[in-house]
């Protein structure tokens, strides 16, 4: 314990509804308190008092209330404010959301999730480009969730592959012993016995209307949960952003979940369905491919005959709910946390 460096990690991500980055961020937090001095700074001016609820046992949360927008203003310009005069001495600082904050003397990591925002800007803050293409440039230690993001980051950003370190996510333990909801729980959003489930935002990149388009009467209804306004909407129902544990139930009561979107830097919702049994119908992606295996139905997301072919495979002839558990067993956050701090070790040169 002692040989470990301490560490200061970015948990913004921590204090809006649970994304994908956001469940990494908490997850990996928890594995990595249980091995290192790990302190959370939270860069939003109403979330610190929040951020200190939420920090796992065996870290804590460090720093004032700063909005994270003037920061990243002050960043862009310059390395002030220096990440150590918010949240004291550190040997490592980890940008856990595309940014590494500056610093005067601890080394930096910074994990890098996807390049959507390099393909299409308006998915990002105008300045995000900028603010990544400097925090690799700075870091010690590039992160990324997959071989398939590596490549993509050394080839798109002149990132060093020796620079870069491929960690997984995981898949927490209750995802497979996760229970259908309930006959109440379905009739209280007014969803069938039977459904597609589609997980996450709907932005242009999800690739949502070509899965409606593939969708006919001879297919389950599609629920898809995420941001959103809850109800009927055109050819899916919404639930809105649902709590983790009502997600689980969701998934495992699924038909199928289907991820057709048209990039993806790791696809957490294809693991945590693996976790539950469920078949997966999704994009085939570099990195989906890393994640399920031969454990999917994998269809070219803009394509809805392919995605309607691949909906029908699976629903037809499901893989096999022990090999896709297994699949997902090889998925944890401690392996994750191990790389990571492996990644800590290089940075520090230790």
């Amino acid at each position: 314990m002692a040989a470990e460096p301490r560490v200061l990690l970015d948990g913004t991500p921590l204090l809006g509804a649970r994304t994908g980055i956001g469940r990494y961020t908490a997850s990996l937090a928890a594995a990595l308190a249980q091995h290192l001095d790990l302190r959370l700074i939270g860069f939003s001016a109403r979330g610190a008092r929040r951020l200190r609820a939420l920090a796992p046992p065996g870290s804590r949360a460090v720093g004032p209330p700063v909005p994270a927008r003037l920061l990243r203003k002050a960043w862009s310009r310059g390395p002030f404010p220096p990440v150590e005069l918010l949240g004291g001495a550190a040997r490592v600082v980890h940008g856990t959301n595309f940014v590494l904050p500056p610093s005067r003397r601890a080394a930096g990591v910074v994990t890098v999730h996807d390049l959507a925002f390099l393909d299409d800007p308006r998915l990002a803050e105008p300045d995000l480009a900028a603010l990544v293409a400097d925090s690799v440039r700075r870091a010690s230690v590039v992160c990324t969730p997959s071989a398939a993001v590596a490549a993509a980051v050394s080839a798109r950003l002149a990132v060093e592959p020796a620079k870069i370190a491929v960690t997984p996510l995981g898949v927490d333990p209750e995802w497979f012993d996760a229970a259908p909801p309930s006959a109440e729980d379905r009739a209280a959003r007014e969803i069938p016995s039977e459904y597609l489930l589609f997980v996450g935002a709907t932005g242009p990149r999800k690739g949502l209307p070509k899965l409606l388009e593939a969708l006919h009467p001879g297919l389950p209804p599609l629920v898809v949960a995420g941001p959103g306004q809850p109800g009927p909407d055109g050819r899916a129902l919404r639930t809105g952003y649902v709590p983790e544990a009502e997600l689980r139930r969701l998934v495992a009561g699924a038909s199928a979940l289907v991820l057709p979107s048209r990039d993806e830097g790791f696809g957490l919702p294809v693991l945590e369905a693996l976790a539950c049994g469920v078949p997966v119908v999704c994009s085939d992606l570099p990195a989906l491919r890393e994640v399920a295996g031969e454990q999917a139905a994998f269809a070219d997301p803009d394509d809805p005959v392919e995605l309607r072919a691949a909906l029908h495979r699976a629903l037809q002839d499901p893989p096999d709910a022990d090999l896709s558990r297994a699949r997902a067993a090889e998925f944890t956050w401690e392996a994750c946390a191990g790389r990571t701090l492996e990644a800590y070790r290089r940075a520090t040169g230790g």
